[in-house]
């Protein structure tokens, strides 16, 4: 007789990778699993492009690579091997049932152990950085009129105060409009759990 050992594969997991997918993000799957584990777990996820067989320095030597190339790289793990490529990579993602030294390196903890949540993660910082950039031009709009303005004499210095008092105020509300941002990904999640 024999008995055979195996990771199970996350349900979410072949959706996590069409959300990422689908918003053209490329996706590598490091893995210290033997090439045949590795080979017939990416064919159920249905990715092309894996490492099997790498220790956790061979990890963050993969992340490091990817760098240097010029690319944004996002590693998510749960695992204490996956520790040095979380620490290497641009932004690390750690899974909420991972290990303590993962969610201590990663510089993001996904609350739930769902896949699908880093494609959330990506979405939230994307939005942030819309916001972030909405904000600097308002401000330097409001700044680049205003100020000489102000100092040609055509603003009344009440004027001008309450215009910059207006500036900070449309930023702040336009920052605050993340509040109402809704997760795409998981969606469904939040529907189930009430």
């Amino acid at each position: 007789g024999a008995i055979a050992v195996a990771d199970q594969l996350r349900p979410e997991a072949v959706e996590a990778l069409k959300i990422l997918h689908a918003r053209g993000v490329a996706v590598m799957m490091l893995t210290g699993d033997n090439q045949r584990t590795a080979a017939a777990i990416a064919r159920r996820l249905g990715l092309d492009d894996f490492r099997a067989e790498v220790l956790p320095e061979g990890k963050a030597a993969e992340v490091e690579r990817l760098r240097a190339e010029g690319k944004v790289v996002a590693m998510v793990g749960d695992g204490v091997n996956d520790a040095p490529a979380l620490a290497a990579a641009d932004i690390g993602l750690a899974m909420g049932s991972g290990t303590d030294i993962a969610m201590e390196t990663a510089g993001v903890t996904l609350m739930r152990s769902d896949p699908r949540l880093a494609a959330d993660a990506i979405d939230v910082s994307r939005a942030t950085g819309r916001k972030i950039y909405q904000n600097l031009f308002w401000a330097f709009f409001y700044n680049v009129v205003g100020i000489p303005l102000a100092a040609l004499g055509f603003l009344s210095p009440i004027v001008a105060g309450a215009a910059m008092a207006f500036s900070s105020v449309s930023v702040v509300s336009n920052a605050l409009m993340l509040r109402s941002w809704k997760a795409k990904a998981s969606e469904h999640l939040n529907n189930t759990e009430d």
